[in-house]
């Protein structure tokens, strides 16, 4: 019998038995170090995920969201990579097989089911397939997870980000997830928002970010798609109380309270009365304007449309539009942030941030002072967090241990509390890394320390039939009584009374003066008294100034 007749005489009885002839078997086509060593980079970043994954689900990492991007993105991906160098060693093999014995390398693979290890081994791949694509899968969908996360937003690009993310988590929409609002629903969405999120990931390796990050978002999504999700803009809210609590830069902090009825209002008016400040917000009537700037603040020409379909246009005055300017600007219709514009990621200036500290007694109102000092120690331009917080600790201590020794001495405690309060404030409002804080993320809301309301409320905007954008307090909200210095008086008219007789140039918006702390011109041309404390005219009895 002769070499070829032996070889088909073995062939047949390997198809009948299921055995091959050793010394007929070819090496695997795996058996190359290539693909050992892909086995070894895929096998590795398995065990890694595994590993990773019961640390997670144990929740034995703590909050590590660099975590999730390890198991569901980066480690993933390194196993893919091991998988595809394993099938370039095959390929590679392959290739350098045919070159020397290409007898033993058919030109495409066979597969034959009638010898039971091969059927085996089919098995084993249909299977090792099966759990791949499920584990593929489920990492997948955990990788969409995550990428929808709050953490993967605000903490990954953490220099960037770090601003908006404490901000965020320290406002009134910490419970809502960043993508409800800066996402929505559907794969076109999602398909944008992760776009926009590789050119906002380019920036961050180049370097190129903006600092502060510029607000508005101008692709923000409309508000019937995100506010809209919670709010019921056509519910008729009424009048709401609204408690302002002001402390004084005196020695005694004193209080100053207004207490207003807001007039929200709101309603649909198919079904009942519609009024008050959400009025503007579409309800039977649409209101559009062009602002003159990025930012939105500087309001030159407003159209309003009510629900008979009348129109009236406001032009600012010395805006000097002409009608083909504004036919070829770029007009906006009014929604919920417009004025809601800072609803998570709110900064509060020095002034109102010492405010609320003081009643929710975070600092003791008894310490002279008090409200003065950490208002100017939060408010100079610092480098860096680090020195902010140093020099914080060091100021406001400082003044007391300088100018209140007995104080000092007595009430160590109670000044230490403050300065870790204050510093508390500093790191949740102020990041000057990124050059961010209450000045730079302006918050539309009233018209204290911005021009909100009278960017259009301003008196100043007037229509052909000489119709006017009125600035009158009464429109949005009634005075009911005011405290100044522990004294009441009711509002006459529901008028708000400035503490402070401006005189003649009461007509002054508040933003003009307040400016967040005390580094703010005086409404009144002092002349050369305007280097003495506030104190020294301020008696307490704020409704007569003595010079």
């Amino acid at each position: 019998m002769n070499e070829e007749t032996e070889k088909e005489v073995s062939k047949e009885s390997d198809e009948k038995t299921g055995k091959e002839t050793p010394t007929t078997k070819v090496p695997s086509l795996y058996h190359n170090y290539i693909s050992l060593m892909g086995t070894v980079i895929a096998v590795t970043s398995l065990i890694s995920i595994i590993f990773l994954f019961i640390l997670e689900m144990t929740g034995s990492t703590g909050d590590q969201p660099y975590l999730g991007i390890l198991i569901f993105i980066m480690l993933p991906g390194v196993m893919l990579f091991g998988l595809f160098v394993v099938l370039v060693g095959v390929l590679w093999e392959r290739r350098r097989r045919r070159k020397l014995t290409p007898e033993q390398i058919a030109a495409y693979p066979i597969l034959d089911l009638n010898g039971p290890r091969r059927r085996r081994m089919f098995m084993i791949f249909l299977t090792g397939s099966f759990i791949f694509l499920l584990v593929s899968a489920f990492g997948s969908y955990r990788a969409f997870e995550f990428t929808e996360s709050v953490e993967f937003c605000g903490q990954l690009c953490h220099t960037v980000m770090k601003p908006e993310f404490t901000a965020y988590k320290a406002a009134p929409h910490s419970q809502i997830r960043c993508v409800e609002c800066h996402v929505g629903s559907g794969s076109e969405a999602y398909v944008r928002a992760k776009m926009g999120g590789v050119r906002q990931l380019y920036r961050v390796i180049t370097n190129t970010y903006d600092t502060p990050i510029k607000t508005p978002v101008h692709n923000m999504r409309a508000a019937n798609e995100t506010c809209g999700k919670c709010h019921w803009s056509e519910k008729f809210y009424g009048e709401q109380l609204k408690v302002f609590n002001h402390y004084g830069f005196d020695e005694k902090n004193s209080l100053n309270q207004t207490r207003l009825l807001v007039k929200v209002g709101g309603g649909n008016p198919k079904t009942g009365q519609a009024s008050g400040i959400h009025w503007h917000m579409n309800l039977g009537n649409e209101i559009t304007f062009i602002s003159s700037d990025e930012r939105r603040q500087n309001i030159s020409w407003v159209r309003m449309k009510d629900q008979n379909g009348q129109v009236t246009d406001y032009t600012l005055k010395d805006a000097n539009l002409s009608g083909e300017q504004i036919e070829k600007s770029e007009k906006r219709k009014m929604d919920c942030i417009d004025c809601h514009n800072r609803p998570t990621h709110i900064y509060l200036s020095p002034n109102k941030a010492v405010d609320q500290s003081l009643d929710a007694n975070k600092i003791d109102i008894s310490l002279p002072f008090v409200k003065m000092k950490a208002v100017e120690v939060l408010s100079p331009t610092y480098t860096t967090t680090d020195e902010a917080l140093a020099a914080i600790a060091a100021n406001f201590d400082g003044f007391y241990k300088t100018t209140y020794p007995e104080i000092y001495a007595s009430k160590k405690k109670a000044i230490d509390d403050a300065v870790i309060e204050l510093q508390r404030i500093y790191s949740t409002y102020f990041f000057p890394e990124m050059k961010t804080d209450w000045s730079s993320q302006i918050n539309n809301i009233g018209h204290f320390n911005a021009q909100g309301c009278f960017r259009c409320h301003d008196g100043q905007h007037f229509s052909p039939e000489g119709k006017t954008i009125r600035n009158d307090c009464t429109i949005c909200h009634t005075t009911l009584d005011q405290t100044f210095a522990g004294k009441n008086t009711p509002a006459v008219d529901g008028v708000f009374r400035h503490p402070v007789n401006l005189g003649d140039k009461n007509t002054f918006q508040c933003a003009v003066c307040h400016k967040g702390d005390r580094s703010f011109k005086h409404p009144l041309n002092l002349g050369d008294i305007s280097r003495f404390e506030c104190a020294e005219c301020h008696k307490g009895d704020y409704t007569k100034v003595k010079f």
